[in-house]
């Protein structure tokens, strides 16, 4: 029976070396993650699994150490459980340090997608007084056109109207002259004496 326990507490220690080597390679690939979101999750994800086989690990070491039949032998397994249990608080600090790490840099990533968002609407708002600006110069353009047709037509106008005035005046200045002259045609014919 004793043999059966030391082969068991063994392969205990054995896979509890094992899955903290594991852990601390786990930690190491979170640090150097600079990949998406999923990748660090799922990094967590195996760290979480791995703690889990370690405490059960070393509650079956315990549970060993209680069973040992000399008291030096259940002292030295209650010793090394103590010092593996320590071992593990230290990364489990290691491990919710992942996992804080995990939500800032989720925390990053859905910060950096709304300024994305915000630097796209910011481009588009842009665009469109780019678009506006463009719109209202070609308009003052064409008022500025306009305004010479305006000032063209309106000079014109004046030029006519200058010119109906002086077209009355002579045509009144010839009717006074037709009707001086046929009135002197008249007095000549009628009254050739005066």
């Amino acid at each position: 029976m004793a043999a059966s326990q030391d082969v068991h507490v063994r392969i205990c220690n054995q896979e509890i070396v094992k899955f903290d080597l594991e852990v601390k390679a786990l930690i190491q690939d979170i640090r150097d993650c600079s990949g998406p979101l999923s990748a660090l999750t799922e990094l967590n994800t195996k760290v979480k699994e791995k703690f889990q086989q370690l405490r059960h690990r070393i509650q079956e070491l315990e549970q060993s150490a209680k069973e040992q039949d000399k008291e030096s032998e259940k002292q030295l397994l209650l010793q090394e459980v103590e010092n593996h249990k320590k071992q593990m608080l230290r990364k489990t600090t290691k491990e919710s340090l992942a996992q804080t790490s995990s939500a800032i840099t989720e925390s990053l990533m859905g910060i950096s997608r709304v300024m994305s968002q915000q630097v796209q609407q910011s481009e588009e708002a842009m665009q469109s007084l780019v678009n506006s600006s463009r719109t209202i110069l070609d308009a003052n353009e064409e008022f500025k056109s306009m305004s010479g047709t305006i000032q063209l037509g309106r000079k014109l106008i004046t030029k006519y109207n200058r010119r109906e005035l002086t077209d009355k005046l002579l045509i009144f200045l010839a009717l006074a002259l037709f009707l001086a002259t046929v009135l002197y045609i008249v007095k000549k014919r009628l009254f050739p004496f005066l």
